[in-house]
């Protein structure tokens, strides 16, 4: 029997390519939330950068990564004046 048949069968799923790169993308747009706000000395930029960096550890759903990530980055981006 193969790994991944073996990591199925104890119940861990590998995520999907999609969940993967919603992961980087939202993570590297959280890393530069975060440097603007401390830059330009905006806490709350610099929260929205985190929590762009932070909250794929609590979502596993792809189709939620993607909602709250666009939420998160709307409003950092609402936020950069």
């Amino acid at each position: 029997m193969g790994t991944l048949e073996t990591l199925q069968e104890l119940g861990l799923d590998l995520p999907s390519p999609a969940y993967i790169a919603g992961v980087v993308i939202f993570s590297m747009i959280g890393i530069v939330a975060y440097y603007y706000g401390k830059r330009r000395g905006r806490s709350r930029m610099r929260w929205h950068g985190l929590a762009l960096m932070l909250y794929p550890y609590v979502v596993w759903q792809t189709w939620l990564l993607y909602v709250v990530g666009a939420g998160l980055a709307i409003a950092a981006w609402c936020d950069r004046r």
